[in-house]
């Protein structure tokens, strides 16, 4: 077993291989097979992370460090793996989730033409996440950290023909470099702090080097960065726009990678914020105020994946709400979770766009169940899982998050309350887009003919399905498994629990359920009616509606702030401050040359005579002035 944990870089070196590999030999191998060599890749990682997770499994295991080589070691900052139950967990997550994206994107890519390269930035983009959860320091992490910010621009835009695809990548990637600066100055300060940036230099030591003060600064920029990566008010105005992308990238960055990392290094962090329990307020009022935000914005959304972009954001506010109060394992709970369920709607949604000829507006569905039974029905079953309904993973893992702000008190009970509103809100509008889609009269347009995905395609459905129904049974009320296996890397840690007793237990969970129900049945009653009857319920909201399906105008709103002014700035500097005075500065140098140039310019006749005459004068003139000096 030492053996296999000491090889767990090869969990990092495997996709990597293959995003080398298929960069110069995919085009080659052409389709299928580049995108069967890139899954196999991804799942010998997950079968190397499975074993080597196995001691954390059976219980009492503690964290291991695999020097890989020296990066920077004046820093604290090699290239170093830190296995323990935190990292194994994301590992299996990504590597697993991972490994069905990439299967099912053989099927859905099939006759792109730069389907290899497609396979290349898939391959990268698991290895860069890998890279960050498995960081032995926080300099490594940064590195993953950016690298999955690369490639999510490369992913997003993907299709850069197409000029919204494009400018969803560049805007993916500003905004979270909006976010990387607040990252890299909190990284600043534990380094000054510390003098290193390894954990056992940095978390091990956070309670005898930080004061309340500096862990609080700490946590807040760290929290800027989380804010950018994962979506949260607010810098989430990327990830709807990131819906650009292929389908498969979409649910890579939701369910496995990418918006992840936030609430992974907020939850690598806990010693800093159980420091700073304002930092972490502030962190659970940020997700408290997101989830309902985003929630309120899917309800009106009528692009299927729009609406899915927007829960995913609601859904990380969960577990941001979590991470802020302290409950590192209902967080990570809800985070695994949520990748199951969250994998299955995207690439459910992805599965219905490849049958209906790219069509992603909901209204123009419809009708869809006897054409696409297994889509529709793993979809319902993740519709359900992510409304809370028990005994799916949703309402396990949702409830936990819940009951352990309403068992803080105080400030608790209102993160309670917001959080219940938003899981209404959530059954809504998820069962609104299940019953839009499947349900009711066709919508779509003449020589549309809607069929069930490839079993490619099918099989990673089921098997989140299968995931969605039971994953949530490894924390429950009556078993502790995930908490028990997540013990070890919040060592020491004081986190915050649901209230203890069935009488708790039944009414927080039957307040939570009851939400979920009246949800769930005010979204089937609503759209399973005709047409007509979503246009009643539309115009009864009036204008809370139209600001919901405009996002609250927030894109306008940052641009008529934030980049109308910068563009004018540049155009300034270009047009005005650049061609007056750089460009001028250069030209009048060279007129002046030029005019210095004219004016000595007769001297220059060409006549040996007058060159003989000019010498003669110097000449004279340079004796006389040698006699006149010794004269005088």
């Amino acid at each position: 077993m030492n053996a296999i944990i000491d090889s767990v870089w090869l969990v990092i070196a495997l996709p990597l291989a293959g995003a080398v590999g298929l960069h110069f030999g995919g085009r080659r191998l052409g389709e299928p097979m580049a995108g069967y060599v890139a899954t196999a890749l991804i799942g010998a990682a997950f079968a190397v992370a499975a074993i080597a997770a196995v001691p954390f499994i059976q219980g009492g295991e503690q964290a291991t460090h695999i020097m890989l080589w020296e990066w920077m070691p004046s820093l604290g900052a090699n290239l170093e793996i830190q296995w323990d139950s935190l990292s194994a967990l994301m590992t299996l997550i990504v590597t697993g989730v991972g490994t069905l994206i990439h299967l099912y994107s053989v099927g859905y890519m099939h006759g792109d033409e730069r389907f290899h390269r497609f396979f290349v930035d898939l391959n990268l983009f698991a290895a860069s996440m890998l890279t960050l959860v498995l960081a032995g320091n926080f300099a490594m992490l940064f590195l993953g950290w950016e690298l999955v910010g690369l490639c999510s621009y490369l992913l997003v835009s993907f299709w850069y023909t197409r000029p919204s695809a494009a400018a969803a990548g560049k805007k993916a990637f500003i905004v979270n470099r909006i976010g990387d600066v607040g990252f890299m100055v909190g990284l600043m300060v534990v380094f000054a702090s510390f003098g290193t940036l390894s954990y056992t230099g940095v978390l091990d030591r956070a309670g005898d080097v930080l004061s309340t003060g500096t862990a609080t600064a700490v946590g807040l920029l760290f929290l800027v960065g989380a804010a950018g990566k994962s979506a949260q008010i607010p810098l989430y105005v990327w990830l709807p726009d990131a819906m650009e992308g292929p389908t498969p990238v979409s649910a890579l960055i939701h369910a496995a990678t990418m918006v992840t990392a936030g609430v992974y290094v907020i939850a690598r962090s806990a010693p800093i914020y159980t420091l700073a329990p304002t930092a972490g307020m502030v962190v659970a009022t940020v997700g408290a105020l997101t989830a309902i935000w985003a929630a309120s914005i899917a309800i009106a959304q009528n692009d299927i994946k729009k609406v899915l972009a927007y829960s995913t954001i609601s859904q990380l506010g969960y577990m941001f709400i979590a991470v802020g109060i302290g409950a590192y394992t209902a967080a990570m709970f809800h985070l695994m979770t949520h990748a199951f369920f969250k994998g299955l709607l995207f690439l459910g949604s992805g599965s219905v766009i490849h049958a209906m000829d790219d069509e992603q507006d909901m209204r123009k569905l419809g009708g869809l169940f006897r054409a696409m039974p297994v889509t529709a029905l793993t979809m319902l079953i993740g519709t359900l899982a992510i409304s809370g309904i028990v005994p799916l993973a949703g309402f396990w893992s949702k409830d936990e998050i819940l009951a352990s702000a309403f068992g803080m008190g105080g400030y608790g009970y209102a993160l309670w309350l917001v959080g219940l509103i938003a899981a209404l809100l959530t059954a809504f509008y998820m069962t609104r887009q299940w019953v839009m889609v499947f349900l009711g009269e066709s919508r779509w347009e003449d020589g549309v003919h809607p069929h069930e995905s490839p079993r490619s395609m099918t099989v990673p459905l089921l098997v989140l399905a299968v995931l969605s129904l039971v994953g949530g049974l490894v924390n429950t009320p009556f078993r502790f498994t995930l908490e028990h296996f997540l013990a070890p890397a919040f060592e020491g840690i004081s986190q915050i629990h649901p209230p203890e007793g069935w009488t708790s237990f039944l009414i927080l969970a039957g307040l939570s359920l009851l939400a979920a129900v009246i949800g769930v049945a005010s979204g089937y009653l609503v759209y399973r009616r005709p047409t007509e009857s979503w246009a009643r319920f539309q115009d009864q909201l009036g204008g809370l509606w139209t600001q919901w399906e405009n996002a609250y105008n927030i894109d306008d709103l940052y641009g008529a702030l934030l980049v109308a002014p910068g563009k004018r700035a540049t155009e300034v500097a270009a047009f005005t401050f650049d061609t007056r005075v750089i460009d001028g500065a250069a030209t009048g140098v060279a007129a002046l040359v030029r005019r210095i140039g004219g004016a000595i310019q007769p001297l220059q006749s060409g006549f040996v005579r007058n060159y003989a005459a000019l010498f003669l004068i110097g000449t004279v003139a340079v004796v006389a002035w040698l006699v006149i000096g010794v004269w005088f």
